[in-house]
C-alpha cells in the first residue's frame, strides 16, 4: 500500500488510471506482492475450509495437524518467494507442493468420513 501510493503520488497517477489489476499491471512498477495478496484468496481457502471441517468433525489427528502446519510453511515460502525475488520456478515448487498436501489431506479426511 505504501509502495503504491508513493509511486502515484511521485509518477501523479489517478486512481482511475489503475481500476482494474490489467491496469495496475500494466502502470505500476511492481505488483508481485499485490499479486501474492490476492494467491491467498484462491487454494488457501480449501485450507481454511479444512480447518473448518476438522474442527467440526473432530478428525484432527496429530497427523493431519502436522500435515496443516506443513502446509502453512509452504504458504509461508510462497509469498516470501513471491515477495522478494519472484523467481516463477522456485514459487511453483512450494506451491505445487503445498497444493498436493492440501489435496491429500482432503482426501484423508473424505476417507476418514466414509468410515
Amino acid at each position: 500500500f505504501r509502495r503504491r501510493v508513493a509511486q502515484m503520488k511521485r509518477d501523479r497517477i489517478h486512481p482511475q488510471k489503475v481500476a482494474t489489476s490489467a491496469q495496475m499491471t500494466a502502470t505500476m512498477q511492481r505488483v508481485n506482492i499485490d499479486d501474492n495478496f490476492r494467491n491467498l484468496f484462491e487454494t488457501p481457502v480449501l485450507f481454511y475450509a479444512l480447518c473448518l471441517a476438522l474442527a467440526v468433525t473432530g478428525g484432527a489427528s496429530p497427523l493431519m495437524l502436522a500435515g496443516l502446519w506443513i502446509y502453512v510453511a509452504l504458504r509461508v515460502v510462497h509469498s516470501a518467494i513471491h515477495c522478494t525475488y519472484n523467481s516463477v520456478m522456485h514459487r511453483f515448487a512450494a506451491f505445487a507442493a503445498g497444493f498436493v498436501l492440501l489435496l491429500v489431506m482432503w482426501l484423508i479426511f473424505a476417507a476418514g468420513l466414509l468410515r
